[in-house]
């Protein structure tokens, strides 16, 4: 695609794959800034094929997920480029509807392009989504509220088949059983151009939600109740071109919280937003985590060991499942025993037995770990299965005696930009290297 200025892809050598290696026992100290947020930036770009005209959205972080939604627009025939964190895209004229199978089977978000393709284009043919390997996350919602909206869906070959019906979508009522983000999202962006009222129930509240919603009411949709479980979107004939700004990364701010917490560091986070993370700071708090917070930056202040707390993930405004592997890390230090219990995902516990070969003792149960602090954790060559827990073993190494050989980075480079050199940046013994493959 012309225009294009991300980073380009790490070249390996045949056979030798990337991997961390990380000197555990220092404190960090310093400045860290916050990059925008992936889940925000992902549905949003997707949301820019509803909009004829070039749109703008800055803050957007430079990762892998990234580049693969750019090259899934691209594939459906926006052009664009994505200098200086800012992804542009002209979505004038879309050349296909069809988002293929080589590019969505590696991130569950390009399903993103389902509803707007729909929406503008009156059909869709994009192959079911692949990304995290833990537990089922099916796309029934998504199906379901696009069917609700009057599209004809069908699955076929691997692939979802939708067609709107003569006219054009058309405004329903959508009550999902489950809050879901991706769901509320697809409905969401569909919904703009359909014809009359659409009224989301049980919709997702999340601060990603929220931002796409503000995205499509500067483009000029009607929607309210953003922010709430009740959304109405009032369908208009057309979107215009727009410039937005992307909001922080909620998940990559706790994460660095998390960073300075486990060595006892005393970090400057600038950029987050702090009502983003409301129950985020209470658990930190329990723990003896200790904040000072202004308008443009997050000081914190971590003792020398922390206290053990009981966490269980719920949809926002509850704790994210998304830093539960973070907490996992942390109370394997704490002193006393935690307690995880696991809610969205049952089945996202597979940083554990990872977290076990550094010594942590964790007792899983169903979806419940039960965590028994260790004063010491010990270095050693652990697995990353998915982008979660990559950043739990990355934490883990920070603080654990000795060396810890962190394998299959590439998860993590899915969602944190340039991760080892802002640690690093901060005090951390922490480096990319290239290790010989399986």
């Amino acid at each position: 695609m012309p225009g294009v200025d991300h980073p380009p892809p790490r070249v390996e050598k045949r056979g030798n794959v990337d991997a961390f290696r990380i000197v555990g026992g220092r404190r960090l100290e310093g400045t860290l800034p916050v990059s925008g947020a992936k889940n925000a930036a992902l549905p949003m770009m997707a949301a820019a094929l509803l909009i004829p005209g070039r749109s703008i959205i800055h803050n957007v972080p430079h990762l892998r997920d990234v580049v693969t939604m750019h090259k899934v627009l691209a594939e459906l025939g926006a052009r664009g480029g994505y200098p200086n964190h800012s992804f542009e895209v002209d979505a004038t004229e879309l050349t296909q509807v069809q988002a293929s199978w080589d590019l969505v089977r590696t991130m569950r978000a390009s399903i993103y392009v389902l509803g707007p393709l729909l929406a503008r284009m009156g059909r869709a043919k994009v192959s079911l989504p692949g990304g995290c390997a833990w537990g089922p996350r099916p796309v029934d919602l998504h199906l379901r509220g696009m069917e609700l909206l009057g599209a004809k869906v069908e699955l076929d070959h691997g692939y979802i088949v939708a067609e709107a019906p003569a006219g054009g979508l058309r405004g329903a009522h959508i009550a999902f059983d489950i809050s879901s983000v991706g769901a509320t999202g697809n409905v969401l962006m569909a919904a703009t151009l359909a014809r009359g009222t659409t009224v989301i129930e049980n919709a997702s509240r999340e601060p990603e939600i929220v931002a796409l919603a503000d995205f499509l009411i500067a483009a000029g949709a009607k929607i309210q109740g953003q922010g709430t479980t009740t959304i109405t979107i009032d369908g208009v004939s057309s979107l215009s071109p727009v410039e937005f700004d992307n909001i922080p990364d909620r998940i990559e701010a706790g994460t660095f919280i998390a960073a300075a917490a486990i060595t006892g560091g005393q970090v400057n986070l600038v950029g987050a937003r702090p009502d983003h993370l409301a129950i985020v700071f209470e658990r930190f708090r329990d723990m003896g985590v200790r904040f000072a917070i202004e308008a443009q930056s997050i000081q914190i202040e971590a003792p020398s060991r922390l206290r053990a707390t009981r966490i269980t993930t719920a949809p926002y405004p509850g704790f994210p499942t998304d830093l539960q592997a973070v907490f996992l890390a942390l109370l394997s230090v704490a002193e006393g025993t935690g307690v995880v219990t696991e809610t969205i995902y049952p089945d996202r516990f597979t940083h554990v037995p990872e977290l076990a070969r550094m010594g942590a003792d964790i007792v899983l149960s169903d979806h419940v770990a039960t965590v028994r602090g260790t004063a010491q954790l010990s270095g050693a060559l652990v697995t990353s299965t998915d982008l979660r827990a990559s950043s739990a073993l990355v934490l883990a190494g920070l603080v654990a005696k000795g060396e810890t050989l962190l394998h299959r980075v590439y998860h993590i480079d899915r969602g944190y930009e340039r991760i080892e050199d802002r640690l690093r940046g901060v005090g951390a013994n922490i480096e990319r290297v290239s290790i010989a493959g399986p």
